[in-house]
């Protein structure tokens, strides 16, 4: 039989290895990866920064805690006060809510493990931060604005960020102006990658559209600007009606004028009219002359009556016409009438000619004669 204390050597070697055991290696643990979620941060932004670490050695190791600190990227979240053991081969994750209140760069916050019998592990952890914002751009738009007349515009969204961003839209914002669709879906953009949104936008006045790009980079809402004056001036590729071979011929009372009316311009002309304009008063058969619509380079003839006063030289001849937004539109050719005389009319307004009052007359006189005549040789 052993003796007392040979036994109590024993037990206590036995419970100083089984003590060893769960602390004998914390030089095996080490932190095998980190993410950060979103990947790159904006000043501000809030993220969750993920810490894993492993045990690479063949006995059990005890944690105590787990910590995180640093400057320019802040801890939100608590630390992990219990951590408890992480046997051989096992691995463990870490979480935490993390902010970027710094300037832009790369931010090496520290993870600590505190093990519970001898020791701890410091790690620092790589954070970037980045405040390159979403670029917008307008790669289509007409040459000029006019008011009442919808015009398209197009916009691009371009990500310059080294990380992926989601939610995408744009939203145009302003006064005196109706667009439609009110808020364009772009969705998530690549780092480099770019999408484009079409507006119908038809202002009133003279105005400033901003198209308001909001994205999200992770959790976090961001805005940029992106502001269209809008100014009105003469449209390169509107309609263009141009009136040529004219030819006026004067008529019983009036004048005639015949011609040709081609759209020069480089979108169709809707609901073309030709009339007269004043001094000239359109009579019939032709006080307006309808051609319909002329697509470009198109061409129509045409043919208006009317009558002016005496001594009128010259008259306009009015074209009429409407776009595909039903914005209407005139243009004036002014017209010589060459010096020519209206003929007089047999009836002018309910007046009786005299000279038909000189033949009714001597018509008269003659049969009063005849009468006459035949009634003395009776």
């Amino acid at each position: 039989m052993k003796p007392l204390y040979l036994v109590v050597i024993t037990l206590l070697c036995a419970v100083a290895a089984l003590a060893g055991a769960a602390s004998a290696a914390p030089a095996d643990v080490a932190v095998t990866s980190s993410s950060l979620d979103p990947p790159v941060l904006m000043k501000g932004d809030t993220g969750t920064l993920t810490v894993v670490i492993q045990n690479n050695g063949a006995e059990t190791v005890a944690i105590r805690s787990a910590r995180l600190y640093g400057s320019g990227v802040v801890p939100l979240s608590d630390s992990y006060a219990s951590v408890g053991e992480i046997g051989a081969g096992n691995s463990k994750t870490f979480t935490f809510t993390v902010r970027a209140d710094g300037g832009e760069g790369t931010f090496y916050p520290q993870f600590v493990l505190d093990f519970r019998d001898d020791g701890s592990l410091r790690h620092p952890v790589p954070v970037q931060v980045e405040n390159t914002a979403l670029s917008a751009s307008v790669v289509g738009k007409p040459d000029a604005f006019a008011a009442g007349r919808t015009a398209d515009i197009t916009v691009r969204v371009g990500n310059p960020r080294p990380n992926a961003v989601s939610g995408v839209q744009v939203v145009p914002q302003g006064t005196n102006f109706t667009v439609t669709p009110s808020i364009a879906f772009v969705g998530g953009l690549a780092p480099d990658g770019s999408g484009t949104v079409v507006f119908n936008l038809t202002p009133a006045v003279e105005t400033d559209v901003t198209f308001q790009v909001v994205w999200r980079n992770g959790i976090n809402t961001h805005t940029a600007d992106l502001v269209l004056p809008v100014a009105f001036g003469e449209d390169k590729r509107q309609a263009d009606p141009v009136i040529t071979n004219v030819e006026v011929t004067p008529e019983p009372g009036g004048y005639r004028i015949v011609g040709d009316v081609m759209n020069a311009g480089l979108e169709s002309a809707r609901s073309v009219l030709v009339t007269p304009g004043a001094p000239a008063t359109p009579t019939d058969p032709f006080r307006v002359y309808v051609v319909g619509t002329l697509d470009p380079d198109d061409i129509s003839s045409f043919e208006v009556t009317f009558k002016a006063d005496v001594g009128t030289t010259e008259i306009p001849l009015v074209v009429e016409y409407r776009d595909d937004d039903g914005n209407r539109y005139t243009v004036t050719r002014p017209v010589d009438l060459g010096g020519t005389t209206a003929a007089p009319l047999d009836e002018r307004e309910g007046e009786f000619p005299v000279a038909g009052i000189v033949v009714v007359v001597l018509v008269a006189l003659g049969i009063a004669g005849a009468i006459y005549y035949s009634w003395r040789r009776t």
